[in-house]
């Protein structure tokens, strides 16, 4: 995949990003779509994986693949109302990330500096 291609992609998985988390809060969403997102949002942001990350390569491929794949499967499975609900809320929103998004964020930094001020504490 060339340099270029991968970008686009990458911007475009951003811009749904946006899109499935209104479609996921959405009252009409079904089910089995908020599961799947429920579990692709817990396998992205879990430290423990199926294939361990320290091993070359394949460490890195479950995550290239299931996350992606997953995400797919939560696309296809919204219905397109609330496909199209979510759309047009998340491009009247595309500057300014949600406020639980925010959080979310901020609570991930603080884990990695967490994580990171105890292996420095361990080594030291």
């Amino acid at each position: 995949m060339k340099r270029g291609s991968l970008k686009r992609w990458a911007a475009l998985i951003k811009g749904e990003l946006l899109t499935v988390f209104y479609a996921v809060r959405d009252r009409e969403a079904p089910w089995p779509a908020r599961l799947v997102a429920l579990a692709v949002a817990a396998y992205a942001l879990s430290p423990i994986d199926l294939i361990p990350d320290f091993i070359p390569l394949l460490g890195w491929l479950d995550d290239l693949v299931l996350v992606p794949a997953g995400f797919w499967l939560v696309l296809k499975l919204m219905p397109a109302p609330v496909m199209a609900r979510a759309q047009a809320r998340a491009a009247v929103q595309r500057d300014r990330l949600p406020r639980i998004l925010r959080l979310a964020a901020a609570g991930l930094a603080l884990w990695l500096l967490t994580l990171i001020g105890l292996l420095v504490w361990w080594l030291g």
